[in-house]
Parts: structure tokens; sequence; C-alpha cells
């Protein structure tokens, strides 16, 4: 009998994305196969490199290069703070294969289209680092990235910050969901400022918004990151390892999913 397709979807979550590449490592280790991957925003950095057949440490390994620098310089454009064309070229330089037909795995990364707010999804063929680039362009940080058809993009985070549609879409009969989003943020407190007021609300509605995509998945990992704001980069090794422990909870689940 044919074994189920497995489909890892990998949320958003800034600097938290490195808890996916934890979860990797468990997984791996594991001997758990990961056959379709589908990535937003960080997740689309950590999907790319797994589809274009990397490890986990191994994009553990670059990433430890990765400063805000290397991925954002500054904009003159009206339309975003910073540009991330380095990320582009960061992708290009560390990834082996950056053409969509040229994957070891299907990779679908999400975006969103800011004239409509509808759920962009690059995959089967095109170049890796433009989309990556799209899926990461958050709105008024960085400037929106021109697709090939015309469309202006920005981050998918905005439509869909948890990929199980495009993951499923993609052809997975079983979908493990990693969700850097919903688990918060323990010390949130109440805001007293208009623009505190306004991130918070809306890091609620993109919490609200990524759970509203679980259920698709057959297993969502959590890991518990809620004490680590999605800028602090510099704590990449703990949430490599909240994201390793959330996985190897899970294993059992897996493994009993999987059959093996």
């Amino acid at each position: 009998m044919e074994r189920k397709k497995i489909g890892l979807a990998l949320s958003g979550g800034g600097a938290r994305g490195y808890s996916h590449l934890g979860v990797l490592r468990a997984l791996e280790r594991a001997q758990v196969p990961i056959d379709i991957v589908a990535g937003t925003s960080a997740g689309s950095i950590v999907g790319a490199a797994i589809a274009a057949g990397l490890k986990a440490d191994d994009i553990i390994t670059f990433s430890r290069k990765l400063g805000w620098f290397d991925v954002s310089a500054f904009s003159y454009s009206p339309k975003g703070l910073l540009t991330n064309e380095p990320l582009g070229r960061f992708i290009e330089k560390n990834l082996p294969l950056t053409r969509f037909e040229e994957l070891e795995i299907p990779l679908a990364i999400v975006a969103c289209d800011l004239a409509t707010g509808k759920e962009v999804v690059f995959r089967d063929e095109g170049n890796v680092a433009e989309a990556v680039r799209a899926s990461c362009a958050i709105p008024g940080v960085f400037v929106p990235v021109i697709g090939t058809d015309g469309k202006v993009l920005i981050d998918g985070g905005i439509a869909s910050p948890m990929p199980t549609r495009a993951v499923r879409k993609l052809g997975a009969d079983k979908i493990i969901a990693v969700d850097l989003l919903t688990c918060g943020s323990v010390d949130a407190g109440t805001p007293n400022t208009l623009v505190g007021t306004f991130i918070q609300a809306a890091m609620m509605m993109i919490r609200n918004s990524s759970k509203s995509h679980h259920y698709r998945a057959d297993i969502i990992i959590e890991p518990a990151i809620a004490h680590i704001r999605p800028d602090e980069i510099k704590r990449a090794d703990e949430l490599i390892e909240l994201g390793e422990a959330a996985a190897e909870e899970k294993l059992e689940e897996i493994h009993a999913m999987v059959g093996t």
C-alpha cells in the first residue's frame, strides 16, 4: 500500500522562525518523512531550504550568519522604510537550488496581494528567492515586491499566516503544522500608547487568523516561545531548542499518523 504524503506547513513569526529548525531537527532524527512543504514569511525561508535539499543542521549553520542587515537595507521608497532585496541575495547564495522546478521536494510559498488581500501562492516554477522576498515583505517596514504579473505583494502572514491550505493543494494527504504565532506573548500586558495598542491588536488578529487554519492540519506543533519577541534574533539557540522539544512531545502521535 502506498504511503500517505506528509506535508509540513510552517507559519510566519520573524526571528521565532528559528524554532522551525528545532522542529525539523527532531523530525529528521525520528526519520519522519517530509514529502511536501509550504511556508509563510519566516516559514518560507526554512521551507525553501528544506525543499532545496538542506538538512536542519545545514540550515542552522548558514542561518547563524544571518543578521538583520543580511536581510534588509534602507529604502528610499515612500512605500517602506526598508527593502528586503538583501534577503533575496542571501537565499540565492546559500541555497543549492533556487528555482521551483528544480527543487527536491514540492514547495509552496505564500504572499498576499496588496490590492485584494487575497493569498498568492508561488509553486511549480519561478524564482524561489523572489517568492521568499514577497512572503517576508512586512507592510510598512519593507517595500512591497512587484510580481512578474505586476501584482504588488506583501507578507503572506496578512492573508494566510499558517499555510495549511497551500500544502494541502500541493498534494499532502497528512499535514504537520508548526505554528509560531498562537503562543502569543506572556508579557504583552496592556499597552498605554497608540502605537503599542495598534501593534498588539494586529498581533491578536494574526494569531486568531493562524488558529483558523488549524482545522486542515492533522498534527499541530506549537513551541513554548511566548516569552521571546519576533525580533529577538540573538535568541536563536533557545528558539531552536524549544522547537525541538515541542516536536519531540508530538513524535508518538506523528509516528502513529505516518505508520512508522
